[in-house]
């Protein structure tokens, strides 16, 4: 039984309550270790080494090609634990080897990145219309960064936001998922390891009301980025809103994947498969509403059944697995409660739609690959996020309709769009309401491209060159050089 404690201060610290909670196996049901349970003063506690190491000390009297340097070095780390770091965080959260293995070993891309960009921040010296007076801008951090992640891909998600928290020359505190804390505390021997000064990332366990609200409210955090549900960003921007304090949320989405007569139809098929099924659905990009161009709606969501109906179900250590066990308990129930709110509603069963017992499902948390047809877009399956393998599938006629089909939802995080039309997938692009909009691809990210959400999907950017603004503020430096007195009664 692994047992996990808070990093804080450069040092494992046990909580101050002295209760810890279990962490448990999606696959297997089997808890396999004990995670410090945190409250506020151990917020307090990772809040104030943070607020440290940004006033004083080596980080404070950094240089950004130091910082820099440090960045690069932790991506070298990285690398090196990229398998075990994939191992274990699918023994936390179920998803399957290919994936988080994958995702491992892409992480270091984030810190190399910005490691290099962290010293390519510039001022900028502007024109002046006043005689006599020199004006420059300068960028700098913006303090203590609280980042909450979510359960689904929790050192991928932390990534995107500390990397260019630490370029831009912040400090952090970090509080995981309580269903996925253990690979982001066993991050931080990585942190130390790579020369990081104490104080410099903190990492806290616990449950949201008990650790990550006191982190919120902290007097002493200067931005909050987080990822999960857009319930829970709504409320982390309200009390962030007390504080007049800046925040970057990703947030929930429910993408359309939007497939025309004209596409490449095998492609489009293993796209929307992609879309929804991999990662088990959970996934916030999840193209969990299809649309497809009425002349080819039934032979295709013939072939989706046919691909969907071959995938093997089980053990998300084996390579040869394509969907996985659910994260959570209340995550599973919530699945099966939508499948049957869609029947209710009145769409179509049309593959899957129950708990999968066969053989391979050796949890008890294990959902079908479910696809239903004849769903229309005001359907609940259709408006809100179901984050699990539920595919909803609208025919469309029009470009115009799947614009408008595509735009009318809450969220707008993604939207995949398939056809050999290249002046259709210019206007697609541009009139769908998403961050995001795959062509002819679905699911690719990269260090290098900006990634966020539009209306209820979140706020801000994260990863590409746009990301390091997000934990930078900037400040205008007038500087008179001039003898003479202006009057001191006018504004100059």
């Amino acid at each position: 039984m692994e047992t996990y404690d808070h990093y804080i201060g450069g040092e494992r610290v046990a909580p101050a309550s002295g209760e810890y909670f279990d962490s448990e196996n999606p696959y297997t049901g089997e808890v396999w270790a004990k995670v410090a349970r945190g409250n506020a003063e151990d917020a307090d506690r990772a809040v104030r080494a943070a607020k440290a190491a940004f006033d004083h000390g080596d980080w404070a009297d950094m240089r950004p090609t130091q910082r820099g340097k440090l960045l690069v070095r932790l991506a070298e780390i990285v690398e090196r634990e990229a398998v075990r770091l994939g191992e274990l965080e699918v023994r936390d959260n179920g998803k399957l080897i290919a994936e988080m293995g994958a995702q491992t070993r892409y992480l270091a891309e984030w810190y190399r990145y910005f490691g290099g960009l962290a010293d390519k921040v510039e001022g900028a010296v502007l024109p002046s219309d006043k005689p006599g007076i020199f004006n420059f801008t300068r960028h700098e951090p913006l303090g203590v960064v609280g980042m909450i992640t979510a359960w689904n891909s929790p050192l991928l998600l932390l990534s995107w936001k500390l990397a260019p928290a630490l370029a831009a020359g912040n400090t952090a505190v970090i509080k995981p998922s309580e269903y996925t804390s253990a690979s982001t505390l066993e991050f931080m021997d990585l942190v130390k390891e790579a020369g990081f000064p104490d104080g410099v990332v903190n990492c806290i366990a616990g449950f949201g009301k008990e650790v990550g609200q006191p982190l919120v409210d902290h007097p002493h955090v200067d931005k909050i980025a987080f990822t999960g549900s857009d319930v829970a960003g709504q409320r982390i921007y309200e009390s962030a809103a007390r504080k007049i304090m800046p925040v970057t949320l990703e947030l929930g989405g429910k993408s359309p994947n939007i497939v025309f007569e004209d596409a490449d139809f095998e492609a489009a098929v293993m796209g929307a498969i992609s879309g929804i099924f991999a990662a088990t659905g959970q996934t916030c990009i999840a193209g969990s509403r299809l649309l497809v161009q009425r002349p080819i709606h039934d032979r295709f969501v013939k072939r989706l059944i046919e691909v969907a109906g071959a995938a093997t179900i089980g053990d998300p250590m084996s390579p040869d697995t394509h969907v996985g066990p659910v994260t959570t308990p209340a995550q599973y129930e919530k699945i099966l409660s939508y499948i049957d709110v869609a029947k209710e509603d009145g769409a179509t069963l049309a593959m899957g739609g129950k708990p999968y017992t066969g053989q391979g499902a050796k949890g008890e948390r294990f959902v079908e690959p479910t696809i239903f047809t004849g769903v229309s877009n005001d359907m609940r399956i259709a408006q809100e996020e179901v984050f699990g393998p539920v595919l909803s599938v609208i025919p469309f006629d029009t470009e115009e309709e799947a614009i408008a089909i595509g735009n009318d939802i809450m969220f707008g995080l993604a939207a995949g769009v398939w056809t050999s039309d290249i002046g259709r997938a210019l206007r697609m692009s541009e009139k769908l309401k998403a961050g995001t909009v795959w062509v002819n691809t679905y699911r690719a990210v990269s260090f290098m491209s900006p990634f966020g959400g539009y209306k209820r999907s979140g706020q801000g950017r994260e990863s590409g060159q746009e990301a390091i603004k997000e934990f930078l503020q900037t400040k205008s430096v007038w500087i008179a050089h001039e003898t003479s007195v202006a009057n001191p009664f006018i504004i100059r």
